[in-house]
């Protein structure tokens, strides 16, 4: 059997709460001795370095420890902040782990956040054969794909054009179109898809599924999408906050997934969550909460959620989204504001839109909910799993015992005959 393509032994990763830079002198004196001392099977582990941590420490990772072989995909899936990125920028060697070993037998290319690795003043021409010199391609090999990757990534008529113009969406096609042909032997992606559109998703997933398992190169894949998990994956890396992780067959470690996801109360402050799009934008998304005096979705009953966001200067035409997924991440509902008025115009400052629906459809359950600010069909700001919030059984629900389907609308029914 041939040696893993990929070593991770009880890797950890600490930061200090409050603390920018580098560590003094001293702490890099004592991470010395303490990695000097003796080693349980070669190899430093975190309760070694300090089995009291100072209350500003904070593990990201804790002795995390799995292989992948070549060609194969594996998933790594767990809540928000359970270290899925940090595990990612470890391996991409952006941070270095705090204790632990990884080894890498092949070149690696990762997709972590739109743009990652690109220079905004180059071209997207420019910034092809800069990632692919990255990647220690020869110039000739990097123009022999060239044609191919502009016509997967459909910016075309902008590939000329400094990427510091490109919307979040351009960005995330080209970044994808070059990670994924120009061959590494390693290909790292971050949920950074969430932010291209469904038909690009679906692309994307096809050609992973073609460069694994035609081209034998191996792929770590992070996603709150269930649906793809399942598609792409034999096995997954599960991540939970302050635990090792749990390597597991792919049905196992989807139903870990979603015990492990608790309803979220009715209002939900988002301001502070990660984004995977690029900072300095016009809009910016605060909190998500729902409306009424129960502050609870209901099937048949009224359903209406508010959404609260800053603008840092005017837009014309602004609407709001919000996604309704099961937590396998399956959409089952989208609600955009501009589906039957005209979109908004709105100057700076805290602004407020309620969207809803009269008649809530989806049955009594759990979901997964997105949101996004748009400007036209430009994406301003976008939070993927925002909240979980649990739709209940109401007085409406006179057939709830059958059980048929995630949505249940009111229909027109009438007697013709």
């Amino acid at each position: 059997m041939s040696q893993p393509i990929i070593e991770v032994k009880n890797v950890s990763k600490k930061y200090r709460l409050g603390v920018i830079g580098m560590s003094s002198f001293r702490d890099e004196v004592q991470r010395l001795f303490a990695r000097l001392r003796p080693r349980r099977n070669g190899v430093v582990r975190a309760a070694d370095l300090d089995a009291r941590p100072a209350p500003s420490d904070f593990w990201a990772l804790r002795d995390i420890s799995f292989d992948v072989r070549p060609g194969e995909v594996v998933g790594v899936i767990g809540r928000n902040g359970a270290g899925k990125s940090t595990l990612l920028k470890i391996l991409s060697r952006i941070t270095e782990p705090t204790t632990g070993e990884i080894t890498l037998r092949g070149r690696l290319a990762s997709l972590l956040e739109v743009g990652t690795g690109f220079h905004p003043e180059l071209t997207g021409r420019d910034n092809i054969f800069l990632n692919g010199a990255i990647l220690g391609m020869r110039k000739a090999e990097i123009a022999r794909k060239f044609d191919e990757i502009v016509a997967f990534s459909e910016i075309g008529p902008f590939i000329d054009t400094p990427v510091k113009r490109y919307s979040s969406g351009m960005y995330v096609r080209l970044a994808f179109a070059v990670a994924a042909h120009l061959e590494p032997e390693i290909l790292l992606v971050d949920e950074v898809l969430a932010v291209g559109d469904a038909d690009f998703q679906r692309k994307c997933l096809g050609k992973m599924e073609n460069i694994s398992q035609g081209g034998g190169r191996t792929i770590l894949f992070v996603s709150h999408n269930m649906t793809a998990i399942r598609r792409l994956c034999s096995r997954c890396v599960f991540l939970e906050r302050g635990k090792p992780n749990l390597v597991l067959p792919i049905d196992e470690a989807i139903d870990h997934y979603t015990s492990a996801y608790a309803a979220s109360p009715g209002l939900v402050a988002i301001e502070d969550r990660e984004r995977k799009l690029r900072r300095g934008r016009a809009a910016r998304l605060l909190t998500l909460s729902i409306a009424g005096d129960d502050s609870q979705l209901a099937y048949g009953r009224p359903g209406y959620i508010e959404i609260a966001f800053d603008l840092k200067e005017p837009v014309d035409g602004l609407t709001v989204g919000l996604g309704f997924d099961t937590l396998e991440g399956q959409r089952l509902l989208t609600l955009d504001s501009d589906t039957h008025r005209e979109p908004w115009k709105l100057g700076p400052g805290r602004h407020r839109v309620r969207v809803g629906l009269d008649y809530w459809p989806l049955q009594p359950g759990n979901y997964n909910i997105n949101s996004a600010i748009y400007d036209g069909h430009n994406c301003l700001d976008a939070v993927n799993n925002c909240a979980i919030w649990e739709v209940h059984t109401s007085r409406a629900d006179n057939v709830s015992d059958r059980g048929f389907g995630a949505v249940r609308p009111q229909p027109i029914a009438e007697l013709v005959s």
